[in-house]
């Protein structure tokens, strides 16, 4: 008989990480961000917040189950473009040096990359980063 082996969910996994490591940091811009996995509700112009958004784009499992490649993609809006983008490197170096029960390691991927919000018209950044994550017997 097989055993059953599955996967932790690796967007939440990843979004505590970083709502966690960014409450200890010092950095101006990385005080009072939120963090999530869905779009903000409100993203109006006249409105000015900070928020990261991590969300799963793929999730490659090893044929043995010993391991799952999952690529992970972290937006970070910000009140200005530099912000943004210190912000994602922030969260980006966060998540490269972590390991724990769900993602033992992470590496980069591509960006941070600087855009503009559609709907909002606020500057953010955003890059991906390929994680690797620990099976479970279920």
């Amino acid at each position: 008989m097989k055993v059953l082996t599955v996967f932790d969910d690796a967007q939440a996994a990843a979004a505590g990480v970083l709502r966690t490591a960014l409450a200890a940091r010092g950095e101006p811009f990385a005080t009072d961000v939120e963090v999530g996995t869905k779009v903000p509700t409100t993203r109006v112009p006249e409105q000015v917040w900070r928020y990261v958004m991590v969300r799963k784009d793929s999730d490659i499992p090893h044929p043995s189950m010993a391991n799952s490649r999952v690529t992970l993609r972290v937006t970070c809006w910000h009140e200005d473009d530099d912000q943004a983008h210190d912000l994602a490197m922030l969260c980006q170096g966060l998540l490269l040096v972590h390991s724990g029960p769900v993602i033992r390691g992470v590496r980069p991927g591509t960006g941070p990359l600087p855009a503009v919000d559609d709907v909002s018209g606020a500057p953010l950044s955003t890059f991906t980063v390929l994680a690797n994550i620990r099976p479970r017997l279920a």
